[in-house]
């Protein structure tokens, strides 16, 4: 029988290589110089499950990351073991605490025990466990003190009665250093559910096939699920506001944050020559921002926004994943910020569900036409439903233009630096989205 110090020397051996091939893994632009473990916890000795959160050295960078080990599968990944991923759950249902990690669930909450999980394929930067057809346990892979942002919002919107998220379920807590981590978050899955980006890409596919007619005259239109989707994303926000409040942001705020779209704006055109021609544009743009009449509400908001983070059930739109951008650091991402930076990151996601057929394909007007339609149609359709329930505290985004131009805008510099850097042939979606907006004004 493998002893679970033999099993964690092997595991932190084979790490440095095997890190950089997981999808989840965020330190893909440098080596792996270095890996030693920080906690080990030992939740089951036969068969063998060590949860270990491990210190990963890249050049000067130091992240921690959470990692469940076993001698029962090839490379010692033991979320890929249905039996021994079910023993979370089981640990969660017993509110049971294990050699520092506490497992719990949320108050009047009951939890079926024995069921198998199996992992989702598509998880990007955590993994995700599936149980029968009730439950989904996200693990955070790379870790942060203190209570996860997803957690923590989750359990606000939950208190307040919001119809637009998943069920809190329970939850897994560890220790990093001196603080509380949260190791994972359990939700009520929804196997029915269709994420937005496949629902937006088949609509604009099902509008490239009909050539000649427009967006509104096609079977496949999305755009009544974009204005209730609007709905959802201005509900959500009003369901945040009750939940936790909301200030107002003074000049020095937006001083800061037009600072910091300059900076990025800088940062990034160092390295992708192709922005250059646009950046007298939008420096315009982004000090146009310090113009926006009235006081700016900033509450706490979703921080990642866009089609791929909703979901469509029978019973309308759900919002996931409010971790927020995986790559920000943990202030900036729990820092209170205008809730029209989530609208402008679905404006944003519309434009790419446009535009991701026409990548790597010869230049076509009419398909690039029919693209841009189709965008403009739903971009508008998203912003009506978000007025139409939107807070006073925000009100109509298309009133406040400068601001929301500018927070797409800065978001869309980002996308330039994300794709020269991991999908080249992408590069032409946000500087063609920069041309058009720039050229278009704040509406």
């Amino acid at each position: 029988m493998t002893e679970p110090h033999d099993l964690v020397d092997k595991v932190v051996t084979e790490l440095p290589e095997w890190l950089p091939a997981q999808r989840w893994f965020g330190g893909k632009d440098r080596p792996v110089t270095s890996v030693r473990p920080l906690r080990t916890s030992v939740l089951s000795a036969r068969p063998l499950l060590v949860h270990l959160v491990v210190e990963v050295a890249q050049a000067d960078r130091r992240e921690p990351y959470q990692l469940l080990a076993t001698d029962q599968v090839d490379h010692y990944d033991a979320t890929a073991d249905p039996e021994l991923a079910g023993l979370l759950l089981d640990l969660i249902a017993e509110n049971t605490a294990v050699d520092g990690l506490v497992f719990e669930h949320e108050p009047d909450v009951e939890l079926q025990t024995g069921l198998r999980g199996r992992p989702i394929t598509s998880e990007q930067s955590n993994t995700s466990l599936v149980f029968g057809s009730q439950y989904i346990l996200k693990l955070f892979r790379k870790l942060t003190a203190g209570e996860n942002p997803d957690l923590v919002l989750h359990r606000a919107l939950h208190r307040v009665g919001c119809e637009h998220i998943a069920q809190p379920l329970g939850s897994i807590t560890g220790a990093l250093g001196d603080d509380a981590a949260t190791v994972g978050m359990l939700q009520q899955f929804l196997p029915d559910a269709v994420d937005g980006w496949a629902m937006a890409t088949t609509s604009v596919r099902d509008l490239m096939a009909e050539g000649d007619l427009h967006a509104d005259e096609v079977g496949g239109d999305f755009a009544g699920e974009a204005q209730r989707l609007g709905q959802a994303v201005a509900t959500v926000h009003a369901d945040l506001e009750r939940a936790l409040g909301t200030e107002h942001a003074d000049a020095g705020d937006i001083d800061r944050t037009v600072r910091a779209m300059v900076a990025r704006l800088d940062s990034v055109v160092e390295s992708v020559p192709e922005l250059r021609p646009y950046v007298p544009a939008l420096r315009e743009a982004f000090e146009q921002a310090r113009d926006t009449p009235g006081a700016v509400a900033i509450q706490h908001i979703h921080g990642d926004l866009h089609l791929g983070q909703v979901l469509r059930t029978v019973h309308g739109w759900l919002l996931i994943d409010f971790e927020g951008e995986p790559g920000a650091p943990i202030a900036e991402r729990t820092a209170l910020r205008s809730p029209l930076r989530d609208v402008a990151g679905m404006l944003r996601s519309f434009d790419y569900a446009a535009h991701q057929l026409l990548v790597g394909r010869p230049e076509d007007h009419q398909l690039t036409t029919r693209a841009l339609e189709w965008s403009r149609r739903n971009r508008a359709a998203f912003t009506e439903g978000y007025a139409e329930a939107a807070a006073s505290s925000v009100g109509d985004p298309r009133g406040r233009g400068y601001l929301l131009r500018a927070f797409e805008l800065d978001k869309a510099v980002y996308e330039v630096a994300y794709e020269y850097a991991n999908r080249p042939e992408w590069l032409t979606v946000p500087l063609s989205s920069i041309a058009r907006i720039t050229g278009e004004g704040a509406r």
